[in-house]
């Protein structure tokens, strides 16, 4: 990994190889992988590999490492994706939204979109539609700006796969 120091809009200036990018590639699927087994992985000595990887994670490329947690075992799971228009696009109404919308531990992920008539995404999860219901009035209540919202039901999770890093490469050429 290298930076040359200039940002473009697009990037913070980090230039990955294609070594950088299998280190990536490989956590982001195998987390819990040993640092001697990575380093072997990608053909790197120990020490090498753990620079590196002290480097993307000094960066801010490694955000964090977390585990997936299969959730239906131990409790009922309802899976909904919410697609929501606010009464505005004004900064002010959006920046609102954001920051109230923290405040729902069942919203695992809110997406702000540009463009058509949906704002933002939620992926939530309750128990069950009782739940949802108790959860969006909530939401209504607390005065976020939410002109409408409309609800879908996730009935199975067809891939659930990190981002690939591939296209991202400046050689990649699809």
């Amino acid at each position: 990994m290298k930076t040359d120091g200039k940002t473009n809009g697009k990037s913070n200036g980090l230039k990955l190889d294609d070594r950088d990018l299998r280190i990536l590639a490989i956590l982001q699927r195998e987390g819990r992988l040993s640092k001697a087994d990575l380093a072997r992985r990608v053909n790197l000595s120990a020490t090498p590999c753990w620079e590196r990887l002290r480097q993307l994670e000094t960066a801010g490329v490694i955000e964090r490492y977390e585990a997936h947690i299969a959730l239906a075992p131990f409790a009922p799971v309802l899976r909904m994706v919410v697609s929501v228009e606010l009464d505005s696009r004004r900064p002010e109404v959006q920046a609102r939204f954001e920051a109230g919308i923290l405040a729902f531990p069942e919203v695992y992920a809110c997406e702000g979109l540009g463009g058509g008539g949906v704002d933002y995404l939620l992926r939530v999860i309750t128990r069950d539609v009782t739940g949802y219901r108790q959860l969006m009035d909530r939401v209504l209540d607390a005065g976020l700006g939410v002109r409408r919202h409309a609800g879908h039901v996730v009935e199975r999770v067809v891939k659930r796969d990190p981002p690939p890093l591939t296209p991202l490469h400046p050689a990649y050429r699809g």
